[in-house]
């Protein structure tokens, strides 16, 4: 077993896992931590636990120190310095006439880095723009592409239901979403309906999805035929929320509604 913590360095980003090092760390504290591309400034969002060591990526960097004033005044100032860089940057980018979008701009803690994030269709030649920005800066460029996903959960927004985007507000990573969900929670399939503002399948299709899926196993399948109170019929349709079911019925060609109690399946050899 391993004792770590678990800390952020963005807004609903990721969460990674560090060993505490001895100190005294609770939710909410700002940390300095070692990481693969250097010093990093964090938030602790996980208090201190046990894992087992199959949960852990090894080795486990450290915490090299609680955050002090010095550091918070540092991360205020790389905070500035990340707005006027994207100013530069997007004045640049105007001026070699690139087809790109740029999203967002981070330094890394002690300045040793900058990278941009933007967007794009294809595939861009940004060599010269990368030989300006070094002479501007004196330090290290990175330029990373990101998706459309990525690009909503930076700069946020609000989604269908009026509330803040789940990506950008609380979800550390991008599960799969496929239209089956769609389909399994009898949603509409239009793509205006079930798509967010990135023009991808919506994340919250996920969240309840493990619950239909278990509910409609226990529930009657579509064409099978069930006696009921009325008679004779055939389902043609079930609503898992209200565990309903609509009956073709054989007699009198009409449909009417059952609850799954209400039904019983008729055996077929």
């Amino acid at each position: 077993m391993y004792k770590v913590i678990g800390v952020r360095f963005k807004r609903a980003g990721k969460i990674y896992y560090f060993s505490p090092n001895g100190f005294d760390l609770v939710v909410g504290d700002k940390v300095v931590v070692e990481t693969a591309r250097g010093l990093e400034y964090g938030e602790v969002v996980v208090g201190v636990k046990e894992v087992p060591e199959e949960d852990v990526v090894l080795p486990l960097k450290n915490v090299i120190r609680k955050a002090t004033l010095e550091d918070e005044r540092q991360a205020e100032e790389n905070t500035i310095k990340e707005q006027e860089a994207f100013e530069i940057c997007q004045q640049k980018i105007n001026e070699h006439n690139l087809p790109m979008k740029l999203i967002d701009v981070e330094y890394t803690f002690d300045v040793s880095k900058i990278i941009f994030y933007f967007t794009a269709e294809g595939r861009v030649d940004f060599r010269d723009l990368v030989k300006d920005l070094a002479s501007i800066f004196r330090t290290r460029i990175e330029l990373r592409q990101i998706g459309v996903r990525d690009e909503a959960k930076m700069l946020g927004g609000l989604g269908s239901c009026g509330r803040v985007l789940c990506c950008h507000s609380f979800l550390g990573d991008f599960e799969p979403v496929s239209i089956r969900m769609a389909k399994e929670q009898n949603l509409s399939l239009s793509p205006n309906k079930i798509s967010g503002i990135c023009g991808r399948l919506m994340c919250c299709l996920k969240y309840e999805n493990d619950f239909y899926e278990e509910e409609r196993k226990k529930a009657p399948k579509i064409g099978k035929m069930v006696k009921t109170p009325q008679g004779t019929g055939k389902i043609i349709d079930v609503n898992i929320l209200k565990s309903t079911v609509k009956v073709e019925m054989v007699d009198d060609v009409q449909i009417l509604d059952f609850g799954f109690g209400d039904i019983e399946e008729i055996q077929t050899k």
